[in-house]
């Protein structure tokens, strides 16, 4: 029978086929059929012959070729066919199926779908089918029956892939199903069908599965949906990553089988890989990919950036398109996110109302920590982006050459953050990938070279932390160190000793590095450019410190230990101490020539002996003797000549230029410091065994000199240096300035003397006469040089020299100081002080609580991570039994107790009597109290406390200091911010202020209310005033924020209404703040723009203040349009705010306009008698008068937004609003004739009175206050 089909079909015309294939039964066609696909035979031709034989225009032919077609279909998707059988029925099905009619072609497909959703697919093969029928169906112009209706063929298709994609799909046919439909022709919105539809699929797919999927869909993307597909793939993997992290912490317990860390990294690396290969085939895919991650950070939560993301973004770098872009946008996310931060921080407020949410630069170093599982392409955006941080934020140049540097003190702000987060990102990317180690360390070294005259100590610290990770793994890159060597002599100085000191763990594994060191250190050492010679006397001082002499004391035995890092690489055997021994020396060889050398070279070897002589005590001998000769050339051996120092010879003299040679002061510094070091170390430590004749005597020669130096300068007058009162000390005559390097010289040598005689003193009473006698010598020589540069008042003659004691000993002297001080400030009041013990007007109980003040400020900046070793040691009760117990005492309770003790002090100074109250006694308690309350913590009682007793004071003193209000009311504002919202308490100010003042009518009387004392008619204006508006201006700008917040949620949600209205519950409780807070702040001004403040920056700074309330409005009248498009109303408490801004702001404002103009205009008529006054009251006029247009404008802008907003919500949002006034900006010439015109004074004061009389009338009238 086969043979019979074939050879009927193998001729010219089908009749004859035709005939014979109705003569069949069905059941016998699809038996042959299936007999000869099973065996593999001439199964492609009999279905040929069969399709031809069974043409669409008869209904027999067509009833039977849709039999075949149904019958091949499960044939193939049986499984039984070997797969050329296979593939060549579906080829020849494939070309059959634009021959159906309509309505199979609806059939065939509707058996696809309740194939695909009753889950009846044995092998999905069968599928490739479906997207041809699809096509061929949309072909299809007549129209068809579907259902209960008629529809063309387009809207079958529409039809029929709607049905699909809202039915079940088995899990193993989603990527074949993603996959036909890049084959049929789609609108827009069946795209959407089929990607919503398979990003469903995603939660239900094992992990492996879900990158072809992925790529099915990018493919598909570039029939429409981007946004879509971009969307669904990036919230999926960031709520994975969530959902992995808090599985990997273990703070719940997830009922989700843990995916493997690795396996999950290695999933989203190759999405990634997908999606960029994407973008590449289709820039409008990244275009997308941007619009919307810079959506997410306008303020919708959903889309805010996620580690995943961030790695994505960073791979799309690789794209030169996008580059710039990528970097920008996560720049601007990176600092966004430290200001929200920083603003969060400072603002209970919105501590309450904002979540506590991820930063993007947690997530960054997430990315980092993720991209160790082989995330290639990504490590190069991170490289980038680290470098793009400490570039754009590191510390910056100032216009006096001084840098910025990032101290502690700045270091909450956002810039320092951001480029301390760009370092930690290129440190981490160093530790985990091998193959980027050389490209970081050679950027950072071109930094610290090519940008000499910038700040770079942040790459220079950056430098330092990667070389202490790992000195072994860059011996592979010390050819790069080495280049950088090369430059050395052309750096500045402070660069090359913090580079040498970043690299100095290099030097100790790698000698063919030192080796090149030591040749470029000996050329600088002879180089013409005085810098490169000091930079050669760093270099060889540190290689010196270094580089130990068997037998030097170990690092536990001195005071400077080192890093620990070089634990791994330090081991010194006995050779290479040897080797050391030989190579110190010859180094300290080429140090002696530098003796003969400029002052400033001779410095800096006085200055690194000490540290040297610590660190490798060895060389103790031959730095004595160097130091030892060097004095003896300006010593005075013979014991009874005054003065006992050559000083002439210190001083160089070439024509009329003179110059200091020898730096003498440093010099006995350095003695003192090596002798004092060597007595407490080394002697100790040889007791009990045979020392050297010679070396005991030489150490015994120094300590005579120094007694003998002591005793002959206490003798000495200072006519003996020819520097008494009659000197010249001029700096324009070579006579006065070789005085004034004397008299430093001299000054400098009592200091080194002072020291010395204190460390050998042992608390002898003597040794104490010693140094007083030295203090008054330099005592006399300081006030004599600060009277005659009082006199010359020149910038030069202000000038001061640094002190020479060491640090050691001023602490010693602190240390005793500091427990005396607060002793006796908290025993003893000022108040009952004798009188007679006062320097310079300040009694000593001042100059305890100033210096307490400054030791307090200074440990809170500088050492903020020992601040409770510091509250721990001045606790006096403390004894050493109860440390275990003092362990639990919290910063907060110990900062609580010194609290009390100065809040006792000030209440004490505040119940005395007027003429005993001391100012700034009390401005340095309320500072004091200032720095420790920033101790406390926020939640404590005691920090309710602190903030209770402030407000207490504020309320019940009404001194008359404006300096002692303003720092009383800051130290106030600043705890009330960190408790809740200050807005009430500035409208409790305000009527005070208002009190105080007095209304701009001056018919009308205000009642005065009397909330906080502290306000009086002395301090109200400007102190408290500038200080509330101040505040007020803060208070705009958290709400603004939380406006824009707001306003980027709402442009994402969905607009369907419904999806709105539930969308925009959430944020009820952010609306409700607002408002209020806006409604107390309206309150704030509407006392304020009714006093009679004086001119000046009270009424400029009241304008401006205006102009950012009303623009604070306007955006929120805005958000509330954003809002009615969506859901069509606007809440109760926004219309009373409209209202009350219409009856309580606006007309207020324009009357204060017209006071303000009016009173500036009365000022000018005041002052006309001379030029220079009009010219003056002029200038004040026109800085007074300039924010108004602005105001006016900032007004009618809000006025404008009301009325699209009454117009959209249907609420006539301005029968609350009056008018505006009627304003012209024009020049009046008659107003500035009478300004200019000397003469005429009568006619012109009437012609300003009725000029201003009119506008006085506009604004409503006031009500008298009650």
């Amino acid at each position: 029978m086969d043979q019979k089909i074939l050879s009927l079909a193998a001729e010219k015309t089908a009749d004859k086929l035709q005939e014979f294939l109705q003569t069949l039964r069905e059941d016998d066609l699809t038996n042959l059929l299936q007999n000869q696909a099973v065996k593999g035979k001439v199964a492609g031709a009999l279905l040929r012959a069969i399709f031809k034989g069974s043409p669409c225009r008869e209904e027999a032919g067509t009833l039977r070729r849709r039999k075949i077609y149904t019958y091949c279909i499960q044939l193939v998707e049986s499984g039984d066919l070997q797969k050329e059988i296979a593939s060549e029925i579906i080829g020849l099905l494939m070309l059959e199926a634009h021959h159906f009619p309509g309505p199979l072609l609806v059939e065939l497909a509707n058996e696809f779908i309740s194939a695909v959703r009753g889950g009846s697919l044995v092998n999905g093969k069968s599928l490739e089918l479906l997207p041809i029928i699809l096509t061929a169906l949309a072909t299809k112009k007549e129209n068809l029956a579907y259902g209960k209706g008629v529809l063309n063929g387009e809207e079958c298709k529409k039809q029929l892939i709607n049905t699909l994609c809202s039915g079940r799909w088995d899990q193993q046919y989603v990527i074949q199903l993603t996959s036909m439909f890049k084959d049929v022709p789609l609108t827009a919105e069946e795209v959407e069908f089929v990607v919503e539809k398979a990003l469903s699929m995603f939660s239900k797919m094992n992990l492996q599965e879900i990158p072809p999927l992925v790529y099915q869909l990018l493919v598909l993307s570039s029939k429409g949906s981007r946004k879509s597909v971009l969307e669904g793939i990036i919230a999926f993997f960031s709520a994975l990553d969530k959902q992995h992290n808090e599985e990997q912490s273990g703070d719940e317990l997830l009922d989700v089988v843990t995916v493997p860390s690795g396996e999950l990294r290695h999933v989203e690396g190759t999405i990634i890989l997908h999606i960029v290969f994407a973008i590449k085939l289709d820039y409008e895919l990244g275009r997308e990919l941007l619009r919307h991650l810079k959506a997410g950070q306008q303020g919708d939560s959903k889309n805010n950036l996620s580690p995943f993301s961030i790695a994505l973004l960073l791979s799309v770098t690789r794209i030169q398109r996008f580059q710039d872009q990528v970097f920008d946008l996560l720049k601007t996310s990176v600092v966004k996110s430290f200001k929200d931060l920083q603003l969060l921080q400072g603002s209970k407020f919105l501590q309450n109302l904002v979540p506590h949410r991820s930063y993007v630069s947690a997530m960054i170093l997430e990315v980092v920590k993720n991209s160790v599982h082989s995330w290639d392409h990504v490590t190069q955006g991170l490289v980038e982006l680290g470098f793009i941080l400490m570039d754009s934020y590191g510390p910056k140049k100032v216009l006096d050459g001084k840098t910025i540097e990032t101290s502690p003190s700045l270091s909450r702000m956002p810039n320092q953050h951001a480029c301390k987060l760009g370092a930690s990102i290129l440190l981490e990317t160093f530790k985990i990938h091998e193959m980027i180690r050389q490209e970081i360390l050679e950027q950072v070294l071109n930094r610290v070279v090519t940008r000499a005259s910038s700040p770079i100590s942040h790459f220079l610290d950056l430098l330092s932390n990667i070389v202490m990770y790992a000195p072994l793994v860059l011996q592979s890159c010390s050819s790069k160190v080495t280049e950088a060597f090369d430059y050395l002599s052309f750096l500045p100085l402070q660069t090359v000793q913090r580079l040498l000191k970043a690299v100095q763990p290099l030097l100790k594994v790698s000698m063919s590095m030192r080796d090149s060191l030591i040749l470029v250190l000996r050329k600088a050492m002879f180089a013409n450019q005085l810098d490169a010679r000091k930079s050669a006397v760093a270099g060889f001082l540190l290689l010196l410190k270094n580089f130990k002499v068997l037998g030097s004391l170990s690092s536990s035995q001195c005071s400077q230990s080192l890093s620990f890092s070089q634990v791994h690489v330090d081991v010194h055997s006995h050779y290479n101490s040897v080797a050391n021994e030989t190579f110190c020396l010859e180094i300290m060889d080429s140090l002696r020539r530098c003796l003969s050398q400029q002052a400033d070279v001779r410095l800096m070897l006085y200055e690194g002996f000490y540290d040297v002589l610590r660190r490798n005590s060895q060389l103790a001998n031959s730095i004595m003797q160097t130091l030892l000769s060097q004095l003896k050339q300006f010593y005075e051996p013979k014991p009874d000549l005054l003065p006992p120092l050559k000083l002439e010879a210190c001083i160089l003299t070439q024509g009329d230029k003179i110059s200091l040679q020898e730096p003498l002061d440093y010099l006995l510094c350095c003695i003192q410091h090596c002798l004092a070091w060597y007595k407490n170390t080394v002697i100790p430590l040889q007791q009990g065994e045979e020392e050297e004749e010679g070396e005991e005597a030489f150490y015994q020669d120094l300590d005579d000199i120094l007694e003998s130096i002591t005793n002959r300068m206490i003798k000495s007058e200072l006519e003996d240096f020819e520097l008494d009162k009659s000197a010249d000390f001029s700096q324009s005559t070579s006579i006065g300035i070789k005085n004034n390097i004397c008299a430093f010289l001299v000054m400098g040598v009592c200091e080194v003397l002072i020291e010395y005689n204190f460390s050998i003193s042992n608390f002898s009473k003597n040794k104490f006469e010693d140094i007083l006698s030295l203090f008054m010598c330099y005592k006399k020589l300081s006030d004599i040089l600060n009277e005659k540069a009082g006199k010359a008042k020149t910038k030069m003659a202000n000038k001061t020299n640094d002190s020479l004691l060491s640090m050691k000993f001023v602490s010693s002297l602190l240390t005793v100081l500091f427990r005396v001080l607060l002793w006796r400030y908290t025993s003893i009041p000022t108040s009952v002080e004798e009188s007679g013990k006062k320097e310079k007007g300040k009694s000593i109980s001042l100059l305890c609580l100033e210096g307490l003040q400054k030791i307090f400020s200074a440990v809170q900046q500088f050492y903020q991570p020992k601040i409770q070793q510091f509250l721990r040691a001045l606790d006096v009760t403390d004894k050493e039994g109860e440390e275990r117990e003092d362990a639990d005492v919290s910063v907060t309770q110990r900062t609580a107790f010194q609290i009390r003790q100065f809040q006792r002090s000030l209440l004490n100074l505040l119940s005395s009597q007027e003429e005993d109250f001391n100012s700034k006694e009390a401005l340095l308690l309320v500072t004091v109290l200032t720095s420790l309350s920033k101790l406390l913590e926020p939640s404590s009682p005691q920090f309710v406390q602190m903030l209770s007793w402030t407000s207490k004071i504020c309320k019940e003193n009404s001194w008359e200091d404006a300096l002692f209000c303003k720092s009383l009311m800051n130290l106030l504002f600043s705890l009330h911010v960190l408790y809740k919202s200050p807005v009430i308490l500035l409208r409790d100010l305000s009527q005070d202020i208002h009190g105080h003042l007095g209304d701009i009518d001056q018919d009308v009387e205000v009642e005065k209310t009397n909330h906080f004392a502290i306000v009086n008619l002395r301090t109200a204006a400007p102190t408290v005033c500038l200080l509330v508006l101040s505040q007020a201006e803060k208070v705009l700008e958290e709400v603004d924020w939380l406006i824009t917040k707001l306003k980027g949620q709402v442009s994402q949600e969905t607009v369907s209404e419904e999806a709105s209205s539930q969308a925009t519950l959430p944020n009820q409780p952010v609306e409700k703040a607002i408002v209020m807070q806006l409604g107390t702040l309206l309150t704030f001004f509407h006392e304020l723009v009714q006093t009679a403040l004086p001119s000046g920056s009270c009424v400029d700074t009241l304008l401006k203040d205006l102009c950012k309330m009303y623009t604070t409005l306007t955006a929120l009248v805005r958000y509330y349009l954003q809002v009615c498009q969506s859901s069509g109303g606007i809440p109760k408490n926004m219309e009373k705010l409209v209202k009350l801004s219409g009856s309580h702001l606006t007309p207020v404002c324009y009357s204060f306009i017209s006071y303000v103009q009016n009173k500036s205009l009365n000022y000018t008529g005041e002052k006309k008698e001379k030029p220079a006054a009009v010219a003056t009251a002029m200038a004040r006029v026109l800085r007074e008068t300039k924010p108004i247009p602005n105001l006016i404008f900032a007004i009618e802008q809000y006025e404008k937004f009301l009325i699209h907003l009454s117009k959209r919500s249907k609420v006539n949002l301005m029968q609350h609003m009056k008018l505006s006034t009627s304003r012209d900006f024009k020049i009046k010439g008659n107003i500035l004739d009478m300004v200019l015109r000397e003469g005429g004074e009568d006619e012109n004061e009437e012609g300003t009175a009725s000029e201003h009389g009119e506008q006085n009338k506009e604004p409503a009238k006031k009500k008298r206050k009650k």
